[in-house]
């Protein structure tokens, strides 16, 4: 999708459950959203994962003048916006880390978390990065393209490198020095003592542009932060040790997960909101002003010890959840609950090739006639969605 922010034209992918926790994917200098691939297809299973290409990167505009990181902090605060997204957490590389924090530290409100991958405080020498605005301006991306790939991974021969060389060539030259002009004024000044969120600094051990010791510094000026380092992995990881990285992110959001736990009142209280984000407010709604003395009882019940405490578990993706519902009310020909989560679909994130898929398995393993059945509801129920 396009989206305007100040007059900028912004590209934005957002994908994952509607009702899902939004995750904020911000990329590096010289790449794109698609940097983020494997991660957002990991994550997009349970959170609502959106990823902006920065100003002057893929799709997104390209102004003719130096950024700053409090304008670029700006733009992602105003994707959000947009989106009517009210709180993120937000995961950035490089650049995109050092625009987190300066999320962090404008709009402190705004953000549940960070997760910061090999990124610094501030990136010096000023000098290398003129040096670099110049190439660009006389060579275009070509002129850096070699030296940037050695810092970027540490096997370019592989076919996801030669994607990001191809990332690389791709970039706007104005947008690139734009963003460089960024990173050269930066100071650690901006961001330090401001930042009090949960956090998770990221960083590959053979990083040379950021190196362990500035993920470090990072750590020691977010109180309470954590390090993880991640062996053999240079300065963008996320293709070259995608695994590594993909749960480097999943580890934080389970963590942050299992702490906001507590903190709800009671089950039956997370139960609700869970509820809600799956089936709909609608449908909760109207179910409740159904609700009779006689079946409260029930309803509290199912809130609490279905909801409350096996929805909530970190064990498995919302979406799996989704998944199994189908196939077990399908198997046991419960054909109005089976109706009811596959409307749920829409907020799960479960396709409707995935729900043919699981009904094939209930074919298999429960019997042709109650997979014959459950396909029948769940075609009436998806053409009644597909409707409207």
């Amino acid at each position: 999708m396009f989206i305007e922010i100040g007059g900028l034209t912004t590209h934005v992918e957002a994908e994952g459950p509607q009702h899902g926790e939004t995750v904020l994917l911000l990329h590096s200098l010289g790449t794109t959203l698609h940097v983020w691939n494997p991660q957002a297809a990991a994550l997009a299973r349970t959170y609502r994962v959106v990823r902006p290409d920065l100003r002057g990167h893929g799709l997104s505009e390209t102004p003719r003048s130096d950024y700053t990181m409090e304008r670029l902090a700006r733009d992602a605060l105003g994707v959000l916006d947009a989106l009517g997204m009210r709180r993120a957490h937000v995961c950035g590389i490089s650049i995109g880390g050092r625009i987190a924090m300066a999320m962090a530290a404008l709009d402190p409100e705004r953000i549940a978390s960070l997760i910061l991958c090999d990124t610094a405080l501030e990136f010096q020498p000023a000098e290398m990065w003129q040096q670099r605005m110049d190439a660009v301006a006389q060579g275009g991306m070509a002129a850096v393209a070699d030296a940037v790939m050695e810092r970027w991974v540490l096997d370019q021969s592989l076919p996801s490198s030669k994607g990001l060389r191809r990332m690389l060539l791709r970039t706007d030259p104005t947008g690139y020095a734009g963003c460089a002009a960024a990173l050269r004024d930066t100071r650690a000044s901006e961001v330090a003592g401001r930042i009090t969120c949960p956090t998770t600094v990221v960083v590959g051990d053979k990083d040379a542009s950021t190196p362990p010791s500035a993920a470090q510094a990072v750590q020691e000026a977010i109180p309470g932060s954590e390090l993880v380092t991640i062996a053999d992995a240079a300065h963008i990881p996320t293709f070259e040790r995608e695994a590594e990285v993909t749960c480097a992110l999943t580890d934080h959001l389970r963590k942050r997960a299992a702490a906001a736990a507590p903190a709800a009142a009671s089950a039956a209280e997370a139960g609700n909101a869970v509820r809600r984000a799956v089936l709909g407010d609608a449908h909760v709604d109207r179910s409740e002003s159904r609700t009779t003395p006689i079946d409260a009882p029930f309803r509290d019940f199912i809130l609490e010890g279905v909801w409350g405490r096996v929805w909530t578990r970190p064990g498995l993706a919302r979406r799996d959840r989704s998944l199994l519902c189908l196939g077990i009310l399908a198997a046991l020909g419960h054909e109005e609950e089976l109706r009811l989560h596959v409307r749920a679909t829409r907020n799960t994130g479960v396709t409707e090739e995935e729900i043919a898929e699981v009904l094939l398995q209930v074919a298999a393993y429960a019997g042709v006639p109650a997979a014959n059945s459950a396909l029948r509801a769940a075609k009436e129920v998806l053409s009644e969605m597909r409707q409207g």
